[in-house]
């Protein structure tokens, strides 16, 4: 069953929700009434990522890592 609590309650009662969805409850955090977000139980995965799902499918531009281009991304963030 997923209970409704309000955000500033969550603030109040953080452990104690976390309590809950760590027994498996999922709970909604509402803001005047609405749903905003849901805390759900984390689950880990039970099988590492298989390597090399992106092999063949993206290509980089032979110059992507050269002192040009480092630093015409470095001025882009130091504007």
């Amino acid at each position: 069953m997923e209970k409704s609590v309000n955000v500033h309650d969550a603030k109040t009662h953080l452990s104690r929700l976390l309590e809950r969805v760590e027994a498996g409850e999922e709970i909604t955090l509402a803001r005047a009434g609405r749903p905003v977000a849901r805390l759900v139980p984390y689950v880990r995965r039970s099988e590492p990522r298989p390597l090399g799902l992106w092999k063949g499918k993206i290509t980089l531009a032979p110059d992507w890592d050269s002192p040009e281009v480092n630093a015409e991304i470095a001025d882009l963030f130091n504007k």
